[in-house]
């Protein structure tokens, strides 16, 4: 297919696409780095053995699924014309976000509660980098959470239709990167911890 072939709305959309496969892959480059570094790391003396994972993250892995089905679910109502069933999915995708994010915290919690924190004397190297690792995607969690609100003011003024929706799927991209991050980073802690 020729790049430059197509009406303008055309070209601004596969270039908005574009732009977003560039900053996912930088992303992922960015937290290859750091699970890198935990591996490298993991040879230290002071590394914790046997960690486990708290349980909130756990929860947060299933959490992360239902809203990247809600969405999912949300484009498919949008392309069948219902308005009302899209707003919903679109609101329980926001608030699983804003879950996502509470139960993260959650586990922080219980990891101070065993009693290490993120910096200080009783802090762990093993431990700071999982503290590193899940706030800096908690951060895009957020970020993720601020195009799903556009999304959703979006299609309550009308912008979308099933000829129209560049925007939703760019925040729905967005939207299942961060949760198969999660996924990802959550295994990857999981069995390189026990």
């Amino acid at each position: 297919m020729d790049l430059t072939q197509g009406t303008l709305e055309e070209k601004t959309g596969r270039a908005k696409k574009m732009m977003l496969y560039f900053g996912i892959a930088s992303l992922i480059m960015s937290f290859a780095g750091w699970t890198s570094a935990f591996i490298v790391s993991s040879s230290r003396p002071d590394w914790l053995q046997d960690f486990t994972m708290p349980q909130p993250f756990w929860i947060s892995i299933i959490i992360m699924i239902v809203s990247s089905l809600t969405f999912m679910a949300a484009k498919k109502a949008l392309l069948n014309g219902k308005k009302g069933l899209t707003t919903a999915m679109l609101i329980a995708t926001f608030l699983l976000g804003l879950f996502f994010v509470y139960n993260q915290f959650r586990g922080f919690n219980q990891i101070i509660d065993l009693g290490y924190n993120f910096t200080g004397p009783t802090s762990n190297i093993t431990v700071t980098y999982i503290y590193l690792i899940a706030v800096v995607h908690i951060v895009h969690v957020v970020v993720g959470l601020i195009p799903v609100l556009v999304v959703l003011v979006n299609h309550l003024r009308g912008k979308y239709s099933a000829e129209n929706i560049v925007g939703f799927e760019l925040a729905l991209t967005f939207w299942h990167f961060v949760d198969l991050l999660w996924i990802y980073l959550f295994f990857f802690l999981y069995f390189f911890l026990n």
